[in-house]
């Protein structure tokens, strides 16, 4: 997981994985091989990503799932879509997985489920994960976390987060500061620090009490 105040690096941290910039300084690896040897194929295939806005396009449903790849069948678009809890919202559009969305208005949680109906068919190792469920109401937040908590078993899951409690259980949480890395460890190694996770945790909590 990567937690940091507002501002401190987080989404650019996500997208460096993702190959959407190249570091100037430092390197990202993936494997232990830096990602800029990586061809544009190769490092797609290994990473998925799913981020706070996701985009749908002027083609059908079936085709903007199938946009992850190209040569997918329609059972395996099907199948995906299953997976990331999309049939309710799809069954309900005139033409079903023909439906040209571009002119039909989606939640926003109907669009990341889409989204992640693109993770779970690209089937890569690596996924990415930037707040995606922080614009949501309480019902549509749990149907993505579901979805995600499927899309996320047996692959590395890189989760930036706003909300402290989503990553409680993360095996290793990097907390960073002004595009810094100032604490990275465990939720419970972390709290027993006096240091910003704690700072923030503490906040978080007293947030939560708030009526």
């Amino acid at each position: 997981a990567i937690v940091g105040p507002s501002g401190s690096g987080k989404s650019t941290a996500a997208q460096l994985v993702c190959g959407f910039w190249i570091p100037t300084e430092g390197r990202v690896r993936i494997g232990g091989e830096s990602v800029v040897s990586f061809s544009e194929g190769k490092l797609s295939s290994l990473v998925s990503f799913v981020f706070q806005e996701s985009h749908v396009f002027s083609m059908s449903v079936a085709d903007n799932i199938r946009l992850a790849r190209p040569e997918a069948s329609d059972e395996e678009v099907a199948q995906a879509a299953r997976a990331a809890r999309c049939t309710s919202f799809i069954k309900a559009l005139p033409d079903g997985m023909d439906t040209v969305i571009g002119g039909v208005g989606l939640s926003g949680g109907e669009r990341q489920r889409i989204a992640i109906a693109r993770a779970f068919l690209k089937n890569a190792p690596i996924l990415v994960l930037d707040e995606p469920t922080s614009a949501m109401d309480a019902d549509t937040e749990r149907e993505v976390q579901m979805a995600l908590a499927s899309l996320a078993e047996g692959r590395t899951v890189i989760m930036v987060a706003h909300r402290l409690s989503t990553v409680v259980g993360a095996g290793n949480i990097i907390v960073l500061d002004g595009g810094k890395v100032v604490q990275q460890g465990t939720h419970e190694e972390l709290l027993s620090e006096n240091g910003m996770y704690r700072r923030l945790w503490e906040a978080s909590v007293e947030s939560a009490s708030w009526d």
